[in-house]
């Protein structure tokens, strides 16, 4: 017999969505539905797929306001920013959309007398996406439309905190005239999550969440050839040269880590800084840090909402009370901040100072609303610290020297470094990780060669 799950808004801890759980009748239909509706889909021209799936981006934007307050109440994010991701979401679709066509063609391989030959990309079948609450529209387009766009079918199972996300997708494709059985959602235990994986019928995995979830993932995956991609966590650093811009490194990098209360995997956690500027750069920000407004996101001039349940705030206060304990020392006092009481999930930001990148907050992920500041001499001993630590998601630096910027950024072990910016994902760009931060990729033309097989056409035309 089926379960059920519920989500519990961080707003105020009540019972906001309760769902059923899909049966084991429910699953194998939908995996029969999916890979019927694949057989016919891969054959549509990839611009008439793009037709459609523009259709449900119109749909989905259209209910723009409804989909940021449902954000809100799931997550806990400011209502003034959750309609972000509804812009972030049309950014990312209609890239993907508009590249597929040169992405997917033919590959041309050069001529030779008296053959035909080419590379045709072929749809691996059903893509299964598994997607996260933290940005929960954000990070499930990234797969969503690629794998659709490529000619899969997908199903997409949602975290219990967001689940309404998937229905939203659900409806959006309704809308557009989606083919019945190409795109479905399921509402999952852990258990059936991993028997899914497992199965005959899924094809591609791609999740995004922790890496102990990503290695459940890879156990649940183990026994059958699929491919798999895995964005994970992440303990992000930047480092601030010498020749910054303070202001805007500092009101930056103060964004960078702790918009959506600091629960983001490519957020900044760890944050390097010249000694010659190191100085200046703390005071502002501390300051602008204590300027955060925290409240019920629900108000309009709230800019700093709850993480996103009690639980996870007793566990980074446990974090920061560790790195406190290791020599940390922390900057920020949270009673200015009524809002924050044990066993809410309201959590004032804190901002630590470090001298040592053994501590634990250098080393491990801390999703919620921390900065830890650091003190380096120059640039190779930045480049060792951020360097120095599991994670491998992005990196930034704060400079106005481009080549250096370049140079320091070779040295990086990242998926994406930045420059004079962070916490942000360019469709244009591979979105991909390195170490315990993930494989694979997503976005940008190269995110669909992960949605794809290469199929090579070898054809002797003169006998």
């Amino acid at each position: 017999m089926a379960g059920s799950q519920q989500t519990i808004t961080p707003i105020d801890g009540s019972i906001y969505v309760e769902r059923t759980l899909a049966s084991g009748a429910e699953i194998d239909k939908a995996l029969t539905a999916a890979r019927k509706a694949a057989q016919k889909w891969k054959d549509l021209p990839v611009e008439e797929r793009g037709k459609i799936l523009s259709r449900a981006v119109d749909a989905f934007v259209a209910r723009r306001d409804e989909i940021a307050e449902e954000i809100t109440r799931q997550i806990g994010r400011p209502l003034s920013q959750a309609p972000g991701e509804v812009r972030g979401f049309e950014e990312r679709a209609r890239h993907m959309i508009a590249i597929a066509p040169e992405a997917l063609a033919d590959v041309a391989v050069g001529d030779k007398p008296g053959f035909t030959r080419f590379i045709r990309r072929e749809p691996l079948g059903v893509a299964f996406v598994v997607a996260p609450w933290n940005f929960p529209y954000l990070t499930a387009v990234n797969a969503v439309i690629p794998a659709l766009m490529a000619g899969n079918a997908v199903i997409l199972k949602h975290s219990a905190q967001t689940p309404l996300c998937a229905e939203r997708f659900a409806q959006a494709f309704k809308a557009a005239g989606l083919p019945k059985g190409l795109f479905q959602f399921l509402h999952l235990s852990h258990a059936d999550t991993a028997k899914l994986i497992g199965s005959d019928g899924v094809d591609f995995v791609a999740f995004t969440g922790s890496v102990a979830g990503g290695r459940a993932v890879q156990q649940a995956a183990a026994e059958r050839f699929i491919g798999i991609g895995l964005e994970l966590g992440g303990c992000d650093p930047a480092y601030v040269r010498p020749d910054a811009k303070l202001p805007h490194a500092i009101e930056n990098l103060v964004d960078g880590a702790f918009f959506n209360s600091g629960q983001s995997c490519c957020g900044i956690q760890r944050i390097y800084v010249h000694a010659d500027v190191y100085k200046p750069f703390l005071e502002g920000f501390v300051d602008l840090t204590r300027n955060y407004r925290l409240g019920n996101p629900l108000d309009a001039d709230t800019n700093l909402g709850p993480v996103v349940r009690a639980s996870a705030a007793d566990q980074i206060r446990k974090q920061v009370a560790k790195a406190v304990r290791n020599g940390a020392k922390a900057l920020i006092d949270a009673k200015p901040f009524k809002a924050a009481k044990k066993g809410t999930a309201y959590l004032a930001p804190q901002v630590l100072t470090v001298t040592s990148n053994g501590n634990p907050i250098m080393q491990d992920e801390c999703f919620g609303p921390v900065a830890a500041i650091m003190k380096v001499r120059n640039d190779d001993q930045a480049i060792r610290l951020m360097n120095d630590n599991a994670y491998g998601l992005t990196a930034a630096i704060w400079t106005a020297d481009e080549d250096a910027a370049i140079r320091i950024g070779d040295r990086i072990a990242t998926g994406t470094w930045f420059m004079n910016r962070c916490d942000y994902l360019d469709p244009a760009l591979a979105w991909t990780g390195v170490k315990d931060s993930g494989r694979g990729c997503t976005l940008s033309k190269v995110g669909y060669e992960h949605l794809t097989r290469p199929k090579s056409f070898h054809l002797r035309t003169a006998i």
